[in-house]
């Protein structure tokens, strides 16, 4: 079912609006990706820091009527929706949760359903197309989502239904996993700094817009440090999905040397990101929760680390 056409909802994650006449440049100051890249045929992914540049969340962000909204982990939307509210008290923008405004599915290989849909998607991650009041978003190659008026959930379910299986929400998190595409959860949160999840590797860090909360950091990793610990693509063979959080280990090493960030099983095996200390991990030897457990394997990421191109962006 992973490399079929499927559609499945995306009900894990929720819909924060940031809308009003300042909610860009609200917002610009807030997050590492840049509001001004946005456009009615472009999103993004980003995150937004705390000042010593953990991610408290990350999403995927895109302009909507007089504002933006941004699609994360649903646990992590009222903290965020609070905490970012203290931030705009002074600022001609107003924050909302949406969720239940809207209804997002993952399409995967299903470009002739949204065909069928009036949406011509082009090919190239995070472009945008738009008809009738739908959305669609390139996430990664053959890879969309579809976002919708949540009236219309019913009847956009039947048509791709006609076109496309419906598959468990696993399947669509197995192609995140393979996009190598991290996501903050509640168990991870402030625990990252973008790098960690690659996130500049997939255009969700801007290295020539202004200041935002954390900027500091994330540049000065990204122009003078070295990273000790970045995302990895695993596999594992077990039974038990392990949670978000969940410590790695390695023999050489005396305590932890890594968490997972999400897995998703695939087929008799699990697949899962996890940010790793790079040395451990070029060691090749790795195991899950405790070394008695079975060993992890080193899986290809679909894109390279490469930081002069990272940072024109």
């Amino acid at each position: 079912m992973a490399d079929s056409a499927f559609f499945c909802t995306l009900s894990h994650e929720g819909v924060l609006a940031v809308r009003g006449a300042d909610a860009g440049k609200f917002l610009q100051g807030q997050l590492t990706c840049n509001i001004n890249y946005l456009s009615d045929t472009r999103a993004s992914l980003g995150a937004r820091c705390t000042q010593k540049g953990r991610m408290q969340s990350s999403f995927r962000i895109l302009l909507e009527g007089d504002g933006v909204l941004l699609a994360m982990a649903g646990e992590l939307l009222e903290p965020q929706l609070a905490d970012l509210k203290k931030y705009a008290v002074f600022s001609k923008s107003k924050l909302t949760d949406e969720s239940a405004a809207w209804v997002r599915f993952g399409v995967d290989h299903g470009d002739a359903a949204l065909a069928g849909l009036g949406l011509d998607l082009p090919a190239e991650t995070d472009s945008v197309a738009r008809h009738d009041g739908l959305i669609a978003i390139r996430v990664s190659p053959q890879r969309a989502e579809l976002w919708a008026p949540a009236d219309q959930a019913e009847s956009l379910k039947t048509r791709l239904s006609a076109q496309l299986a419906e598959a468990e929400l696993n399947q669509w998190l197995l192609g995140q996993i393979r996009a190598g595409i991290g996501q903050v959860m509640p168990a991870t949160r402030e625990l990252f700094i973008p790098q960690m999840l690659n996130l500049q590797a997939v255009g969700g860090v801007s290295f020539k817009k202004g200041c935002y909360t954390g900027q500091e950091i994330v540049a000065r990793m990204q122009y003078l440090g070295k990273l000790k610990r970045r995302l990895y693509r695993v596999q594992l063979d077990a039974s038990e999905l392990p949670e978000p959080g969940t410590q790695l280990f390695a023999p050489s090493h005396n305590s932890s040397i890594g968490e997972v960030v999400l897995a998703a099983r695939a087929g008799q095996k699990i697949e899962l990101l996890a940010v790793l200390q790079a040395e451990a991990a070029e060691e090749g030897v790795l195991h899950l929760g405790a070394l008695e457990v079975p060993a992890l394997h080193l899986l290809d990421l679909p894109y390279e680390l490469d930081r002069d191109r990272e940072i024109q962006r």
